[in-house]
């Protein structure tokens, strides 16, 4: 865990989209984290740090490169066992993330076991150790942040399929842009206690809109009206296994909290599709046949195509700019 300032989320120029994927992993770990896919040098480190200063403890843990099994999960004493008669465990990686972030850059280039077992704990949030007959077992609620590189090797689909959301940064920002976060890093750098106090306001207030959508989040029902709509959306874009739904559902109504609603709302829904379907999204249904048209027609315009959009299934996996900026409702501005 680094005692060192982290760059405050609130400041981050850009980006709203996957900024509101991580406040809402923030809201409800339970949805399974985010994974963040894009080329280097687009802030994700930067972004996952600010969100451990969302949470209640503002731990942030970053998985070692070279990780060995024993140094993630922790490790069992065998001698004071045998000797003393008492199980004695040393905390591992999970132990310390618990509470806080974990943050596993390129996580495409860990083994498929080692994401198997990070995922495992992240969705039960309990981290159980077996050795030679011994067990124990500990707490390990963390919000679990991975980013990879596809130009540097793919992830298997079982496991995509296991992360809650998924953002894909692509392109560059604008020259504006590229200037505003030159300046605002080198700001940061230079006293990073004056950049806090001058985003003090900024961030305080979206801290706060984190801990008011951490508490009416369970008085929000995950209602049928939403569930059977998602349902109907999940099979129209043929995705497999329902994992998905329970994602898609689970983020709407952090959506929902986020906005300060009592209810899933179809905006809640719209909002987060592309996060709980990019990376899951499989092939399309089959379209009925069209009869051919006649030669007096065939120049005519397909109805209900101008837009581009067809049905559900054939919307592609939508990318996420570094420069786009969707409007997110009460999202802090430059003070």
């Amino acid at each position: 865990m680094s005692a060192l300032p982290h760059f405050p989320l609130a400041a981050v120029v850009g980006a709203d989209e996957l900024k509101l994927a991580l406040c809402l992993a923030a809201i409800d770990p339970a949805i399974g984290g985010v994974l963040i896919e894009g080329p280097r040098g687009m802030a994700k480190s930067t972004l996952a740090r600010g969100v451990a200063d969302l949470l209640d403890g503002g731990r942030f843990v970053t998985l070692p490169l070279g990780a060995s099994e024993e140094r993630i999960v922790g490790t069992l004493d065998l001698d004071a066992a045998l000797g003393e008669g008492r199980v004695q465990f040393s905390p591992g990686v999970l132990a310390h993330a618990h509470g806080g972030v974990l943050y596993v850059d390129e996580v495409n280039l860990l083994p498929d076991h080692l994401v198997d077992l990070l995922l495992d704990v992240a969705a039960s949030g309990v981290n159980l150790i077996e050795r030679d007959g011994l067990s124990h077992s500990h707490p390990a609620r963390f919000v679990l942040i991975g980013t990879m590189n596809p130009e540097e090797g793919e992830l298997r689909p079982q496991l995509l399929d296991r992360f809650g959301l998924k953002v894909q940064l692509e392109g560059t920002p604008a020259p504006t842009e590229r200037a505003e976060i030159v300046r605002r890093r080198l700001a940061f750098d230079a006293d990073p206690q004056a950049f806090l106090i001058q985003w003090q306001g900024a961030q305080q207030a979206l801290q706060q809109r984190c801990v008011d959508a951490r508490q009416r989040l369970a008085s929000i029902a995950l209602d049928d009206v939403a569930l059977n709509d998602i349902a109907q959306r999940c099979h129209a874009a043929g995705v497999d296994g329902l994992r998905a739904d329970l994602v898609w559902l689970r983020a709407a109504r952090a959506h929902a909290a986020w906005r300060g609603a009592n209810a899933i709302e179809a905006q809640d829904i719209d909002a987060v599709e592309h996060f709980a379907l990019a990376h899951r999204r499989r092939h399309t249904p089959p379209q009925p046949s069209t009869p051919p048209q006649s030669s007096s027609s065939q120049s005519e315009a397909p109805a209900n195509t101008s837009n581009g959009e067809g049905q559900w299934g054939e919307l592609p996996a939508q990318n996420v700019a570094m420069g786009e900026r969707r409007q997110l409702t009460g999202w802090p501005k430059k003070p």
